[in-house]
């Protein structure tokens, strides 16, 4: 090979990387755009397949987001198995693709003999989305270093063998601001 083909490969190289990365970009930037879009999207949940609060596969591991256990209920009179609105309980929530499920903690908007609409709280730093509001945590996790965020997105329907401990109360300011969103159910 001369050194006129070699120089000729070279750009025809480079032009074939630059067009994977930016396929790789775009798809990466498509997936991102799609999973907001279905999270703000009220009345839809995309990829939700099976019956809320069933496993449709194993569990993942547990991840570094929180503890290897749960925080011990500080509520301990209660009785167990029912959930109430203002409620936050560690509880079998399916994941948004229906992949399977993660014991959470979750807030109870409203309950009834069957279940609960539920919202999802999260220890990961949502602070950048407006779908999501931060909710003190120490009160019904003493073990918690930091403040979890409460999603604000469409509520998720659990039975009540999906609840699992009880964990404590909201904080009844966010309860309040919760209570009044025109887009969720409550009591």
């Amino acid at each position: 090979m001369g050194r006129r083909e070699a120089e000729v490969r070279m750009p025809e190289a480079l032009l074939w990387a630059v067009a994977i990365l930016l396929a790789v970009a775009a798809g990466w930037a498509w997936n991102s755009w799609r999973q907001r879009v279905a999270n703000r999207r009220p009345g839809t949940r995309p990829g939700r397949g099976g019956r809320p609060g069933r496993r449709s596969t194993a569990p993942r591991p547990r991840g570094a987001d929180r503890p290897a256990t749960k925080p011990r209920s500080r509520d301990t009179g209660r009785p167990a198995g029912a959930p109430a609105p203002g409620d936050i309980w560690w509880a079998d929530v399916p994941y948004a693709d229906g992949t399977g499920s993660k014991v959470r903690p979750c807030l109870v908007l409203r309950a009834d003999s069957r279940g609960a609409d539920v919202l999802k709280i999260t220890s990961q730093d949502k602070s950048d989305r407006d779908d999501h509001v931060r909710i003190p945590t120490r009160d019904w996790d003493p073990g918690a270093e930091h403040d979890s965020y409460l999603s604000l997105t469409e509520p998720i329907r659990l039975n009540s063998a999906a609840f699992e401990d009880h964990a404590g109360r909201c904080d009844a300011d966010l309860w309040k601001k919760v209570r009044s969103l025109r887009h969720l159910p409550t009591p």
